[in-house]
């Protein structure tokens, strides 16, 4: 009976491979974070200004 072989490890285009898998992984954390800075910080004081436009805040002139 022969010794069982074991498969030889990928090192050609490790690198890449990883890479583009963490790229992914960080495109994907940087389109969530940027939703929650529209919409938690930018939207809110966007409607501020409008409302300060409008004239709707009595004491801010």
């Amino acid at each position: 009976m022969a010794p069982e072989v074991l498969p030889k490890p990928q090192m050609r285009g490790l690198l890449a491979k990883r890479l583009r898998f963490h790229m992914f992984g960080a495109f994907m954390v940087y389109l969530g974070v940027a939703a929650l800075y529209k919409f938690g910080v930018g939207e809110p004081r966007k409607k501020a200004y409008q409302m300060k436009k409008a004239g709707i805040f009595q004491s801010l002139k």
